[in-house]
């Protein structure tokens, strides 16, 4: 994607930086490739990242891959129980042990072999997350700058944590250099190593955030079947390569009655994931919300959970949702609305979410442990006024009051409700928040600063070689 498109969405010094920046990468990298690797195509944030900054990158004129690693399910059960670790849980409550290392290196090396044909030396390889951190020891000696990146964390490390770490620190420090999105990440091992803290960014042309007209909200949303109603107009969006689209499929929606256009919308849009807390912000709603505005309505929404491949729990995690929502009173229930979204198309489930945002009016994030938060930038870019919780990188994202909301105590329920209730009824507050929140993803959270920082770093090492293609 060309990386002009950033000028219609920066200020003009800001361009100019990205413009230079594109210029001296295409130099540099001449005859190098850079690789990534994760452990998902679909679904979850890095994904999402990797997509739009790997097109800006090509756009420039770099030439930059993207891998995804194969495993069993018991391979990514261990690597999502070493993520819950990371935020400070114990996860499914599984061992950390021998024979955990022994998958874990089974198939990292076997990713690792299958990689080695590929790279070359001088290339750059930025191994993502716990899942690739044991590449790093089958790809040395191909005269690659091996990096990895970690994109979760917790403020105050505990013993899960520290678990964690002492399970996959023979294996990252192999690599030649970290990148963390938050200092606090960083655990004490690393301290002295080559250390980049490097914030996530969101990508404001993709299907999930792109500009889409009230018409096109409204039609998206009754064409899924989460609001009631005519579509006004064509369920459009679109596509990455500027070819417009239309939504089709209908989300699973579990409620008594159904949503109108007018209908004031509390909205969370999330993974079904215990660390996102949806039963938590059901209740918060159900108990502090709901009686003391008696218009408001929450929509829980999250991906159809047999669309997401590394994500065993997701289906588990609804189930028990459901159950919440069928155990509250009568008439509290039907103000409660579950919409499970299509993935059998990425795109267009990032239309449907992006529609979800733009209608409500107010937009909460009570996640009980937050890597970063990207669902908070998105929803800031599209001017709503967001209440989440003082955690990880959403304190990096919001300024209490300005530009959001924060919770200082996210299994505070009272407080919860008090911060939505808040919102609801001063819709010019809610406003200026909005605006004010739109203005600070702008300056601080676009992909064309992550760019910059990354060809920083990446030429840091380039340069070290001593040696051109």
């Amino acid at each position: 994607m060309p990386p002009e498109r950033f000028e219609e969405v920066l200020e003009a010094p800001q361009w100019q930086m990205l413009d230079e920046a594109n210029r001296v990468a295409r130099d540099m990298f001449l005859g190098r490739t850079v690789w990534n690797v994760n452990s998902t195509a679909v679904g979850g944030g890095v994904a999402e990242m990797l997509q739009s900054l790997l097109a800006y990158a090509r756009g420039a004129g770099v030439e930059t891959r993207w891998l995804v690693i194969e495993g069993e399910p018991e391979f990514f059960a261990l690597t999502k129980r070493l993520h819950h670790h990371l935020h400070g849980s114990s996860g499914d409550g599984g061992p950390l042990g021998t024979a955990e290392h022994e998958l874990y290196e089974r198939v990292t090396n076997a990713n690792a072999d299958a990689m080695r044909e590929l790279v070359r030396p001088g290339d750059i390889v930025l191994l993502h997350d716990p899942q690739t951190a044991g590449m790093a020891r089958g790809l040395e000696g191909t005269g690659a700058h091996l990096l990895w990146r970690s994109h979760i964390g917790l403020d105050t490390p505990n013993a899960a944590v520290r678990a964690a770490w002492e399970f996959l620190l023979p294996y990252v420090t192999r690599a030649e250099a970290f990148i963390f999105t938050r200092r606090v990440y960083v655990p004490p091992q690393l301290a002295d190593a080559d250390v980049s803290i490097i914030p996530p960014s969101i990508d404001v042309f993709s299907q999930k955030n792109q500009a889409m007209t009230e018409a096109q909200v409204l039609s998206i949303l009754m064409t899924t079947g989460i609001l009631e109603g005519t579509p006004p107009g064509e369920p459009t969006y679109t596509h990455h390569d500027g070819r417009s689209d239309h939504v089709r499929r209908r989300a699973v929606m579990d409620e008594e009655v159904r949503l109108t256009a007018e209908d004031p919308l509390v909205v969370q849009v999330s993974r079904w994931d215990p660390l996102k807390d949806p039963v938590g912000v059901m209740r918060g709603f159900a108990d502090h919300v709901a009686p003391l505005d008696p218009r408001a309505r929450l929509l829980l929404a999250g991906p159809s959970p047999e669309g997401v491949t590394d994500d065993p729990e997701g289906a588990l995690v609804l189930e028990q949702v459901r159950a919440a929502r069928l155990a509250l009173p009568g008439d509290i229930r039907a103000r409660v609305h579950l919409a499970s979204l299509p993935m059998n198309d990425r795109s267009e489930n990032a239309a449907i979410v992006n529609a979800v945002q733009r209608h409500a009016t107010v937009i909460v994030q009570k996640s009980l442990a937050e890597g970063f938060g990207l669902t908070v930038a998105e929803a800031m870019w599209k001017r709503r006024a967001v209440v989440a919780p003082r955690l990880g990188g959403i304190d990096d994202q919001i300024q209490d009051g300005v530009n959001g909301v924060l919770l200082d105590d996210p299994s505070d329920l009272a407080a919860f409700g008090a911060a939505v209730v808040g919102l609801l009824e001063d819709p010019r507050r809610a406003a200026l928040i909005g605006d004010a929140a739109h203005e600070r993803v702008r300056s601080q959270f676009l992909g064309s600063r992550h760019l910059i920082q990354y060809l920083a770093l990446f030429g840091r090492l380039v340069r070290s070689d001593g040696h051109h293609h």
